[in-house]
């Protein structure tokens, strides 16, 4: 079965379908819940996220474009939820980017930001802009980056910083 057919089917309530996506995509939203909660949570914690994950699919099926993209997007916000009800504190970088700025945004200016970011990763050339996306959006440690690219942990380290700083000039000139 292929993808378009499968949700295609999911649309029309087939369990069958689900099914399908699920022995598809399990190993990736099992990664990155792991990745966000995994040790601080057991392993069951782990297990209802990636459940709840594949019930929104299956709910919100209608509306899904990109199967994938809905899934990690999905699987990283109910980690973090789950993270925050159980009173666990997700650690942050200490040198991740913050933007500042005056007050609440609008819709469209969050839309025109969150534009601006995903242009400025994807202008990055390619080793930088899979380093980014692996610790940033999809929560993997240095040392599983290193090792799975086969990249010195201390060239990843500063390729991240690296990164970092371009995109703080790119978004700075786009805020002023």
């Amino acid at each position: 079965m292929t993808e378009a057919k499968a949700l295609r089917n999911l649309r029309n309530g087939s369990e069958e379908a689900l099914e399908w996506f699920i022995h598809q995509y399990n190993a990736y939203v099992t990664t990155v819940v792991y990745n966000i909660i995994g040790t601080s949570m057991d392993m069951s914690d782990v297990e209802e996220v990636v459940s709840d994950v594949f019930v929104t699919l299956w709910q919100n099926a209608d509306s899904v474009h990109s199967v994938k993209g809905y899934l990690g997007t999905v699987a990283r916000n109910r980690a973090k939820n789950k993270a925050r009800e159980a009173g666990c504190d997700l650690s942050l970088d200490e040198n991740i980017l913050v933007i500042e700025g005056p007050g609440p945004e609008s819709s469209y200016e969050k839309k025109e930001l969150s534009a601006a970011v995903k242009r400025a990763v994807f202008q990055m050339p390619p080793p930088d802009k899979e380093i980014f996306l692996r610790f940033y959006y999809y929560y993997q440690s240095l040392e599983d980056i290193s090792t799975e690219m086969g990249i010195n942990l201390s060239t990843v380290k500063t390729r991240l910083r690296r990164g970092r700083q371009k995109l703080k000039v790119m978004l700075t000139r786009y805020l002023t």
